[in-house]
């Protein structure tokens, strides 16, 4: 299974709003030039956001783009569904007529339960935990202590 760049982009985006927005809304522009992303790939990538709910608009000099929920409650499974369609490595079988039995064992075996253990895992992860994640690991955004 490979994740397409609209989803990839789309949670690096997601991410890099969370990270520099808080109250204040964030042209494209800054986020295309933090990602290296094209602003018109963006605002394609937005629109989708926006229409599930996850991202809300704000128009004007100073407009730009917000989370609408907090990022706690922004669950990565349901980002990824809007972006990408499912969480699927294999279909589920449509019609059993033409199912073989070693078929049938394979998605029994093997295909369900990876499909069912990929969806458990990105229904467990939010964004802020995403966040959290990177911040804590991050060469880039290194932790000091004294």
């Amino acid at each position: 299974m490979k994740m397409s760049t609209k989803c990839r982009y789309g949670l690096r985006a997601l991410a890099d709003l969370a990270l520099e927005g808080g109250n204040v809304p964030v042209p494209l522009s800054q986020i295309a030039e933090r990602q290296h992303l094209s602003v018109k790939y963006l605002e394609q990538e937005f629109a989708s956001l926006r229409k599930a709910g996850f991202v809300r608009s704000v128009k004007g000099a100073q407009g730009g783009y917000l989370l609408a929920l907090p990022a706690n409650e922004i669950i990565i499974a349901d980002v990824i569904k809007q972006l990408e369609g499912d969480l699927l490595l294999v279909d589920e079988p449509v019609n059993d007529t033409d199912m073989t039995s070693l078929r049938r064992c394979l998605y029994d075996k093997l295909w369900q339960p990876l499909n069912a253990q990929i969806e458990q895992e990105m229904e467990s992860l939010d964004l802020a935990q995403l966040i959290s994640e990177w911040q804590g690991g991050s060469e880039e955004n290194p932790m000091y202590y004294i």
